[in-house]
């Protein structure tokens, strides 16, 4: 369980800007999906105690991921001064939150069979989850932008910069979708070796590890929708 103390220093943060608890909770994905990286490694390796013990740390820094998006939004229904839409804000927040629900969703699905796939299939998933954890790097640098953009009261400069940080993620998560298709095409040829339960397994990693770079790139739509109509 989450303290009641750390629940405090959420809502101290918020006090002193609305906008450091965002970033705070996008940094949380980030290390979700860090924490998935690393799972995913130790499971093409077939360290399964290691990609136990990594589930269980993803779900902790999920929940402390929830607990922080649950403050925010009670504290948006508050009276409080924001310098964008709080709807937009909101929009904004459900696709990031996604990033360590789909992180989590991924590591338990890590837990339940072992991997058995030619060497070819097991480096595919190394670069569908380095790529995306790439994609989600370059998301928080995203989102860290926006304390900026508020200090300096959205300058054209720092605005154009935050808009250029979300073409680049955009660019990112079309890459993890060519890697993401060539790997379902590759698993399926396999098909004979791997068995129709270890396809269906595989297939479904592969789309759920997807899914992460894509609620990057849709918060990031989401975020650039949010400046451009504050």
């Amino acid at each position: 369980m989450i303290k009641k103390e750390y629940i405090r220093s959420v809502l101290n943060i918020f006090a002193s800007s609305p906008f450091k608890p965002l970033v705070m909770h996008a940094n949380k994905g980030g290390d979700c999906v860090r924490k998935l990286n690393e799972s995913l490694i130790a499971y093409c390796d077939g360290n399964m105690d290691i990609v136990e013990e990594l589930s269980n740390q993803i779900d902790v820094i999920e929940h402390e991921a929830d607990v922080i998006k649950q403050t925010i939004r009670s504290e948006l229904s508050s009276s409080i001064m924001l310098p964008v839409h709080a709807n937009d804000l909101l929009n904004f927040l459900k696709p990031q939150d996604s990033i360590s629900d789909d992180a989590q969703e991924v590591a338990f699905w890590l837990t339940v069979h072992k991997f058995e796939a030619p060497d070819d299939i097991r480096d595919g998933f190394k670069e569908l989850m380095a790529k995306t954890l790439e994609t989600v790097e370059m998301y928080e640098d995203l989102v860290s932008t926006l304390g900026e953009l508020l200090e300096t009261s959205f300058s054209k400069r720092d605005v154009e910069e935050t808009l250029h940080l979300v073409v680049k993620v955009e660019e990112m998560e079309h890459q993890v979708d060519v890697i993401e298709k060539d790997l379902v095409r590759q698993i399926f040829r396999n098909e004979n070796n791997i068995g129709a339960v270890g396809v269906y397994h595989l297939a479904r990693l592969v789309r759920g590890i997807g899914d992460i770079a894509d609620k990057s790139e849709h918060a990031a739509d989401r975020l650039r929708t949010m400046v451009l109509r504050r």
